[in-house]
């Protein structure tokens, strides 16, 4: 049986933050993530999910300035030093909360900017956090993400992922498999789960079109829950989309499926 995780930057989004442990806790989530937490206080969060008895299975490194549209900035050459205290920060409150696995969003290409500067400051970034995170028990995940979405998205295709993978050369890098974001850049989900399956660390869904719940669009999830536990994936899947309704009213795909 899959282990689903809420996505609290998605889910429950009705609530303020720190009211949506409680609320998932509820629907009967065992299991939380969320985008970033450095909005509040580490010990804050720890203990609002302790009460609520869910564990929080990941957040991401901190992503430039969100608001203002950044979605990363690990490939980008110019911001190595924020970055870098980007990951010291990521490493205390993951040790507060008790997070083993951290996501690292590469950032969205300039326009005219070097493709080899991009990858080799995105590499160089990856070596460094991987060997940062280590000592602690942390995985570094990177997660390829559609660039529909978010256009000019550096990293936006699985095989471009394990090629970096494989440059960094580290054996704390893992790839966090999106399975929305994937069935609008290349399909495959099922043949791609199962060949990698050794280097996926963390799973996410949502269906397509729409980004709503499961049921919703076109991916068969019956299909591939039963394939995802047939295959021997032992890990959480996030549930990182966006309610049609509310959360609560939309949940029925967890017993449907």
């Amino acid at each position: 049986m899959p282990k689903f995780a809420a996505n609290l930057t998605m889910l429950y989004n009705e609530l303020p933050f720190l009211d949506r442990f409680e609320a998932a806790a509820k629907s009967g989530f065992k299991g939380v993530e969320f985008l970033f937490p450095y909005a509040h206080g580490a010990e804050l969060i720890r203990d609002k999910a302790l009460q609520a008895g869910v564990q929080i299975v990941l957040h991401n490194l901190p992503a430039g300035d969100w608001d203002a549209g950044e979605r990363g900035i690990a490939c980008l050459p110019a911001r190595v030093a924020e970055f870098r205290e980007g990951v010291a920060k990521a490493i205390d409150y993951a040790r507060v909360l008790g997070v083993t696995q951290l996501n690292c969003l590469a950032g969205k290409a300039p326009a005219g900017a070097d493709p080899a500067a991009l990858r080799s400051t995105f590499v160089d970034n990856l070596r460094y956090a991987a060997a940062q995170l280590a000592p602690h028990g942390i995985r570094l995940l990177i997660e390829p993400i559609n660039t529909y979405d978010i256009p000019g998205f550096y990293l936006n295709r699985t095989a471009q992922a394990l090629s970096i993978m494989d440059e960094v050369g580290s054996d704390n890098l893992f790839l966090q498999y999106d399975i929305y974001h994937m069935q609008r850049t290349e399909g495959e989900l099922a043949a791609t789960m199962q060949k990698q399956l050794a280097r996926i660390a963390h799973l996410q869904l949502a269906d397509n079109p729409g980004r709503n719940e499961p049921g919703t669009g076109e991916i068969n999830y019956r299909f591939l829950f039963q394939h995802i536990d047939a295959i021997g994936y032992t890990g959480w899947i996030g549930c990182e989309y966006k309610p049609k309704t509310t959360t609560t009213a939309g949940l029925g795909w967890l017993s449907a499926l």
